[in-house]
């Protein structure tokens, strides 16, 4: 974000998945919270939205509120791909972000010219 000139601090962001593998409820020893918690720290805005996983489960697990649905009117200076579900391989992600935006793959799912990092 620094390199795009994205100042962090005031940064909104969308991480793709909090659960433990791609196309799985089941959100038991997720790491998607440690990089939601480390992104909180330096003062960034996140959503999380999950279609897999369960509201209840991820509040009452992690004290996190998740997205229910993703409202097309937002433009994220950000979007990580966390988990690869099969609804985010498909989807249009450029239609999430702001024109001078980032988008992180986590999993190494897309294309890399698409992204501008990845694991």
């Amino acid at each position: 974000m620094i390199k795009k000139d994205i100042n962090v601090s005031t940064a909104n962001t969308l991480i793709l998945g909090v659960t433990f593998k791609e196309n799985c409820p089941d959100v038991r020893n997720t790491k998607v919270v440690d990089v939601y918690s480390e992104l909180i720290e330096y003062g960034v805005k996140v959503d999380i939205y999950d279609p897999w996983a369960n509201y209840e489960e991820v509040k009452h697990e992690y004290a996190v509120d998740i997205l229910s649905d993703l409202d097309e009117n937002i433009k994220y200076d950000a979007v990580i791909l966390a988990v690869s579900h099969n609804e985010f391989l498909t989807m249009d992600l450029s239609s999430l972000r702001k024109e001078k935006s980032v988008l992180f793959d986590i999993k190494a799912c897309l294309d890399r010219s698409q992204v501008d990092g990845r694991l």
